[in-house]
């Protein structure tokens, strides 16, 4: 099947080269022509394990191609995906600019072929509030006029960063909102390598389509938050987090998915999700107190471990002149995305008392550099990272960093002291090495 994806961001490039590891003809297109220069080099803009490999395959085989020019990328295209970003701001309103820009240009595009073309599918693949995807078809429709033929279709994504790939490639379930049978065929044959699994592609109408990823997002954001109230429990009456997960998950109808301790959620989704579903609750005279709940957990859990650090330095004015070292810069390991990253916030918290901040991620620091500046020391080196400073704070729970040398680690620190905000050490071996070691929901460690 010949397919465009319109933006080459990570929902667009990730769903792109996937179609095309499958042997469909897809067109990537952007307006960015230097993005677009770098992708025919094979210079993947993220990272993400595995995409590059499948790009350099993909492009060599002719299958993955990327323009800047949306006439030759609409021309041909059986159907046109729209991945373009959707930011919303701090009440959760949704900037649909991109979402407008790209349907005028499928409009113009499609006009031009005239009314006795074979009918495009043109399928909204960004997160977008709910009612969008018809807003695109009857936005097009204006445009093109009532004798051009074409379908509109909601095709959420669920690729979580660091696993896209696999998520893709082997999907939990494939959600698609459409409107005529023509519509569901198409996708019933574009899905089928990827469902030979035997798991199900769910048709649907579009708004519930559209609903379902918000409704997914909001409901694991809440389990974050709600593991995240239950350790500040634990903590106050003395109880361990790791304990209580322990025996609260072996329950099979809690699980263990997404139950972890820790500074809150970040990234792209989350927050953008949970944000737009009280905005369209807002929006409808609806009440949404859980997910209000959910969103004010998340940020207070920040504030939280950072009047740890406050209190172990004595207030405010105990922290000017201080270092902070800081190992993790994304939101979460396998990703360079430091969108609503935790760390971040304690770095900007710090920054604002005089704090000297240092950090070490190891694929997020280029972003880091973009955003922060110099106001943040970035080192190549974990070690290196926490010479001389006065505490070590963990916001990311990469692998690398869960087994450190721990005599390396005090021999080159001025101060012995770990805030871990990932519960990635044991309380006791750290009592043991005589490091003072604050974690989440558990009590803190005050060597003698």
């Amino acid at each position: 099947m010949k397919l465009t994806m319109v933006g080459t961001g990570y929902v667009g490039l990730v769903t792109g080269v996937c179609f095309a590891e499958t042997g469909n003809d897809v067109t990537c297109l952007d307006v960015d022509e230097g993005k677009i220069e770098k992708l025919k080099q094979n210079i993947c803009p993220i990272y993400e394990p595995g995409l590059t490999e499948m790009m350099e395959r993909n492009y060599k085989a002719g299958r993955l191609t990327y323009s800047t020019d949306p006439k030759t990328a609409y021309t041909d295209a059986e159907m046109i995906f729209i991945c373009v970003g959707t930011p919303s701001d701090e009440k959760g309103h949704t900037n649909l600019q991109y979402i407008n820009s790209a349907a005028d240009d499928i409009a113009d595009a499609i006009k031009q072929l005239g009314p006795d073309q074979k009918p495009k599918v043109i399928v909204v693949k960004s997160t977008v509030p709910v009612g969008t995807t018809f807003h695109v078809r009857d936005r097009i429709r204006e445009r093109v006029g009532p004798d051009i033929p074409f379908s509109v279709a909601d095709n959420p994504e669920f690729l979580k960063e660091g696993d896209a790939i696999v998520d893709f490639m082997k999907p939990d379930r494939v959600v698609v909102g459409i409107e005529d049978e023509r519509t569901g065929e198409m996708f019933k044959d574009l899905y089928d390598p990827f469902v030979r699994n035997g798991h199900p592609i769910f048709l649907m109408d579009v708004p519930s389509a559209e609903m379902v990823k918000y409704s997914a997002n909001n409901f694991l954001a809440t389990k974050i938050s709600f593991i995240n109230e239950m350790a500040n429990l634990c903590e106050a009456y003395g109880a361990d987090i790791n304990r209580v997960r322990e025996g609260m998950c072996s329950d099979s109808r809690v699980g263990h998915h997404f139950l972890y301790p820790g500074l809150g959620y970040g990234g792209s989704c989350f927050p953008k999700d949970t944000l737009a579903c009280i905005m369209m609750g807002d929006k409808a005279g609806v009440t949404t107190q859980v997910s209000n709940a959910v969103h004010g957990t998340n940020q207070r859990q920040r504030n939280l471990f950072f009047k740890k650090i406050l209190k172990h330095f004595g207030g405010e004015m105990g922290l000017n002149g201080k270092t902070f070292a800081f190992w993790g810069l994304a939101f979460k390991p396998r990703t360079d995305d430091i969108r609503e990253a935790p760390a971040l916030t304690i770095v900007r918290k710090s920054l604002g008392y005089g704090v000297t901040c240092k950090g070490f991620d190891p694929v997020a620091m280029d972003n880091v550099k973009m955003e922060m500046g110099d106001t943040i020391s970035l080192h190549e080196d974990i070690y290196e990272t926490a010479k001389d400073a006065d505490a070590l704070i963990i916001s990311t729970d990469w692998d690398e960093f869960k087994t450190p040398d721990f005599e390396k680690l005090a021999s080159v620190m001025k101060g012995k002291v770990i805030f871990d905000g990932r519960n990635l050490y044991r309380r006791q071996q750290m009592g043991q090495l005589g490091f003072h070691y604050y974690s989440v929901g558990r009590q803190p460690v005050m060597p003698s």
